[in-house]
């Protein structure tokens, strides 16, 4: 194993405890309802799915792509997953940073989530990536 495979190996380790960690705090009844109040109506309105089912989704979508990333034979198809994830989750993200008096702590302003998840895009794209030998 190259040094290069190591090291992402490392990131995928880590990517996976982060991505499984926050998937099971989707099934806490506290910080789901604090999710599901961060998705703009316009996504939940006509209620063909709810705040609630969209929350337990997104956290099966995070749990599930966590453990892909450890399998060798879903690595790739897992982090291609993760960052389509990241890109659709970003709304709920900014209806958060701009309501901060109803949000809290997970009212990030824009700018910096935005370059985190930016980051953690790109992490995952290093972790997955194949250089030809």
């Amino acid at each position: 194993m190259t040094t290069f495979e190591t090291v992402q190996l490392v990131l995928r380790i880590l990517l996976a405890i982060m991505f499984v960690g926050v998937g099971i705090t989707h099934f806490r009844p506290g910080p789901a309802r604090g999710m599901a109040a961060m998705i703009p109506e316009y996504i939940t309105r006509g209620g063909l799915i709810s705040g609630r089912t969209l929350v337990r989704f997104t956290g099966v979508c995070e749990i599930a792509g966590g453990i892909g990333l450890l399998v060798p034979v879903t690595t790739f198809l897992a982090g291609i997953m993760l960052v389509v994830f990241l890109i659709a989750v970003f709304p709920a993200n900014h209806f958060a940073s701009q309501h901060p008096e109803r949000f809290g702590a997970a009212a990030i302003p824009f700018w910096p989530r935005y370059i985190a998840q930016l980051v953690v895009i790109a992490v995952i794209l290093v972790s997955i990536v194949t250089v030809p030998r």
